[in-house]
């Protein structure tokens, strides 16, 4: 059945996944042919859909599977009274099986096989598929760099050709798509790493996959939507503030008080029960003017924590912490606190010094750069592969992670990985992820699971950030807060 980007199946798969689900069909009596004629006709049907008055196609076709759907949706244009031509990138000689007959078909069919064309109407790239691991070459590369210069629309055969299928990474070069179909299974590349910037418009169909073929296949990742997230428990009529938590939040060094204010609002506005505030005592007049329900401790030293870590059910460290002494040592006396823990910015960059251990069971929310320093690896490695970084840091750590950045990933020690395909751009500004560390400490404080927590914390975050990113550039991360409050009602159960 065919599905659009709003609607799809919350199960991603790596490309290897994907291919052992094709054989299981196969083997379970769907003929590879057929399985091409399935995908092809799927192709042709979400082009029509999205250029109804195109009628003129051009098939960019490399040597794979990918070549032969786009030879067969060369002929269903054809057919359709389309404009048709291919370019066959290399010797279509060296097709084999299904692709083979594919081409045979096409030039049945009357469609035109050129060695080289000109680019016009609607781009096919059936150029490569996701079996694709190395960087592309030639001739490859030069037809990819053609139909990026084109101009004109681009629709790709299951993966945006150069896209790597299972880390979104562009490997030398990718197409950019205005629509990409994608089949039997969702490939986890196309929502992480680059991909937003490649695969358009996505729609998928899993080619008459029945649940018995995708058993004992275990899912790479989870995409957050409204319908897999965990819920909050309805609060009873007699309710108080006891019963949500009290949340401690601690950081705001000299120049920097404004991310641990960010922080602290965002807790209030998220449900915490009750919130208190550590920072410089510099910081309290300011604090107390803009969340005046925040109880704000000025703190010199880290001796004058100790009192109230005894009193408070959650912490959430590092937001404008800063690496000096002063934070140091608050740090240090967070990490020796028997509580669950919500671990940012600064908290992290001293986590990866060497200079304080992580407790057991927290939450740490690094952005790539942070989560480099924390691996011992450059940033450009952690965005190279950014399910694996956030599994590696997991494990490590022995804590849930949310790396941060276009697709947010949460993983757990215990190997589950999810998925947040949602946001906006206009989300690129400072202070985000201070606000998304205390709804994440308030979520904790409310009872919930460290990695639900996390999960709903990043899924009402961008779904924020998209409600308020529609208004364009100078989002400030203080508007999410509101807008944060009313979605994470409209999620919550109501009140008994």
């Amino acid at each position: 059945m065919p599905h659009t980007k709003d609607e799809l199946p919350d199960a991603l798969y790596r490309a290897a996944q994907v291919r052992a689900l094709d054989a299981r069909l196969i083997a379970a009596g769907t003929p590879g042919f057929e399985l091409m004629q399935r995908a092809a006709h799927a192709m042709w049907r979400a082009l029509v859909r999205q250029w109804p008055a195109a009628h003129e196609l051009t098939v960019v076709a490399g040597h794979g599977n990918n070549a032969g759907d786009g030879y067969l949706v060369a002929a269903l244009a054809l057919r359709a009274g389309w404009q048709v031509r291919v370019w066959a990138v290399g010797d279509p000689r060296l097709l084999k099986g299904d692709a083979a007959l594919a081409h045979a078909e096409a030039l049945a069919e009357g469609v035109t096989v050129n060695a080289q064309g000109e680019l016009r109407g609607v781009i096919l790239d059936a150029l490569l598929g996701t079996g694709l691991s190395g960087e592309v070459r030639e001739p490859y590369a030069s037809a990819i760099a053609a139909i990026n210069a084109s101009g004109l629309p681009v629709a790709s055969v299951d993966i945006p050709s150069g896209l790597c299928a299972d880390t979104g990474r562009v490997l030398g070069d990718a197409v950019h798509a205005d629509l990409t179909v994608t089949f039997i299974g969702l490939k986890l590349g196309l929502f992480t790493g680059d991909a937003a910037d490649h695969v358009g418009a996505l729609v998928f169909n899993d080619l008459q996959a029945t649940d018995e073929t995708f058993s004992d296949i275990p899912v790479a990742a989870k995409r957050l939507n409204a319908a897999n997230l965990a819920l909050l428990p309805a609060r009873a009529p007699t309710s108080h503030k006891g019963r949500f938590g009290h949340v401690l939040l601690i950081g705001g060094d000299h120049g920097f008080g404004g991310a641990i204010l960010l922080s602290s609002e965002s807790a209030l506005r998220s449900g915490a029960g009750m919130v208190s505030l550590a920072t410089r005592p510099e910081h309290v007049p300011a604090a107390l003017s803009r969340v005046p329900e925040v109880m704000v401790l000025g703190t010199s030293s880290a001796n004058q924590l100790m009192g109230l870590l005894d009193k408070v059910s959650v912490l959430v460290v590092g937001p404008g912490l800063g690496q000096a002494g002063w934070g140091r040592s608050l740090l240090s006396a967070a990490a020796n606190a028997p509580l669950p823990q919500v671990w940012d910015a600064d908290a992290l960059n001293l986590l990866a010094s060497g200079l304080v251990s992580l407790p057991k069971d927290c939450v740490i929310t690094p952005h790539p750069g942070e989560a480099a320093r924390l691996l011992g690896i450059s940033t450009a490695e952690v965005q190279a592969d950014r399910p694996a970084a956030a599994l590696a840091l997991s494990k490590k750590h022995t804590a849930v992670v949310v790396l941060k950045g276009a697709c947010s990933l949460i993983a757990h020690p215990d190997g589950r990985l999810a998925l947040c395909h949602q946001g906006h751009p206009a989300m690129a500004t400072a202070g985000l992820g201070d606000v998304l560390a205390g709804l994440v400490g308030a979520l904790l404080a409310q009872g919930m699971d460290a990695f639900d927590a996390a999960c709903l914390a990043v899924w009402l975050h961008a779904n924020s950030g998209m409600q308020q990113g529609k208004f364009g550039r100078g989002l400030a991360a203080s508007d999410l807060i509101p807008a944060i409050r009313q979605l994470l009602e409209e999620h919550a159960p109501c009140l008994k």
